[in-house]
C-alpha cells in the first residue's frame, strides 16, 4: 500500500463552534476521521503542515499516515474546507483505509504528447479538456497516484472518452456503467468567427463615418430665411400703417 505522506493527529475532546474557534486561534485545525469498523473520531491536526501538503495534487489522491499517540492509521483526504476570505483551512473530512476494502477516490487525469499531436502540431487545432478527473474504484495496494492520457496520435475533430483512459491492474470508473463521456478533444480554432465579427464592426464604422459628411452636406443645402423678415411676410423694426379713422 503507497503511503507518501504522514500527518500528526490529537484526539478532540471539546466540541461546538467556540472550541473549534479556539483551536484555530492557536494554529490548529478540527478534523473528523470516519468509516471503516471504527466509528467517527474527532481530531485535531497542524495547520501549517497541513497548508504545506494540500498544494500537492498527490495528498488528495494518495494514503496518508495518521500519527495518533503513536499510534497509525491509515486514511484517505476526502474534503478540505477552506475560508472564503483567507488563506486558512477550516476542517478536513477523513476515511479510514482497510487493506481488504474496495475504496472510492478522485484521482486526477494526466494529459502528455498533446504538442506532437498531429491536430495540433501541423493541422492547427486546439486541445480542449473535458474532464479533469475521475472517480476510481480499487483497493489501497492498487491505488494509482493519477491516470494519464496519451493525445500523441490525435487529429484534428478527434474526441478521445473515458473508455479510453489507460486503467492499472485493479482499478475501474464506477462511472463507465452510465456512459461513456468524451474527456478531451482537439477543435479548429474560431477564427472565422472572429473574422466575420471584426468584418461587421468595421463596415458599421465606415457607415457611420460616412454618414456625418453627409449630414453637413445638407445642413448647408437647406434654404436660409431672409434676414429682417418674419414667418408672416412683415419686415422686422417697421410699424404697422395706421388705420384710417
Amino acid at each position: 500500500m503507497p503511503i507518501t505522506f504522514q500527518v500528526g493527529a490529537d484526539p478532540r475532546h471539546d466540541q461546538g463552534k467556540g472550541a473549534s474557534r479556539r483551536l484555530r486561534r492557536a494554529g490548529k485545525v478540527p478534523a473528523i476521521l470516519y468509516g471503516g469498523q471504527g466509528g467517527a473520531s474527532n481530531l485535531v491536526l497542524d495547520h501549517q503542515q497541513l497548508l504545506t501538503l494540500i498544494d500537492n495534487e498527490r495528498f488528495y489522491s494518495s494514503v496518508i499516515d495518521l500519527t495518533m499517540e503513536s499510534q497509525s492509521q491509515r486514511a484517505i483526504v476526502r474534503d478540505v474546507q477552506m475560508h472564503p476570505a483567507r488563506n486558512a483551512i477550516v476542517h478536513v473530512d477523513l476515511q479510514r483505509v482497510i487493506e481488504s476494502e474496495m475504496l472510492k477516490i478522485r484521482l486526477p487525469i494526466h494529459f502528455k504528447g498533446a504538442a506532437v499531436s498531429p491536430g495540433v502540431k501541423t493541422q492547427g487545432g486546439l486541445v480542449h479538456h473535458l474532464i479533469q478527473d475521475v472517480e476510481i474504484s480499487c483497493l489501497p495496494a492498487d491505488l494509482p497516484e493519477f491516470l494519464e492520457l496519451d493525445l500523441s496520435n490525435m487529429n484534428l475533430n478527434d474526441t478521445l472518452y473515458l473508455a479510453d483512459l489507460p486503467l492499472p491492474a485493479g482499478v475501474t470508473i464506477p462511472r463507465l456503467k452510465h456512459g461513456n463521456p468524451p474527456v478531451v478533444s482537439v477543435h479548429s480554432p474560431r477564427v472565422v468567427e472572429a473574422e466575420a465579427e471584426t468584418a461587421t464592426t468595421a463596415e458599421g464604422a465606415t457607415a457611420a463615418a460616412a454618414a456625418v459628411p453627409a449630414s453637413e452636406e445638407a445642413k448647408k443645402e437647406e434654404p436660409k430665411k431672409e434676414d429682417g423678415k418674419k414667418e408672416d411676410g412683415k419686415k422686422e423694426g417697421t410699424k404697422a400703417a395706421p388705420k384710417k379713422k
